[in-house]
């Protein structure tokens, strides 16, 4: 575990108690920036999680041959890559919920 694995569980926790206090006192902004933080936190996991998964299949095998090694890495890489899609689509679909939410909620109020 290393210091991006620690700060994104913290940046979670620390959001979801955000959102949930913007929630309960109706501050959307406050909620909303709950859920930014949140997502920034899994972010900071996932790339702590990614970066430990690079070096534990580095270290591994360095005594194999060089091929194998670069092989390997080039596999940490496109992981490392589809991470951060997911995660980057993940926080689009978040925002795009949270958007839709706050829609409805100023027709709702407007008329």
């Amino acid at each position: 575990m290393n210091k991006d694995t620690v700060q994104g569980t913290l940046e979670q926790a620390a959001g979801k108690v955000k959102q949930a206090f913007g929630e309960a006192t109706g501050n959307q902004s406050v909620a909303n920036s709950g859920a930014a933080e949140q997502v920034k936190g899994v972010a900071r996991e996932t790339w702590g999680n990614t970066k430990d998964a690079a070096n534990d299949v580095a270290d591994s095998k360095r005594s194999d041959a060089e091929l194998e090694t670069d092989q390997r890495k080039h596999e940490a890489s496109n992981t490392a890559h589809d991470v951060r899609e997911k995660i980057t689509s993940i926080a689009q679909n978040v925002k795009d919920s949270i958007s839709e939410k706050l829609d409805e909620f100023k027709n709702k109020h407007s008329s």
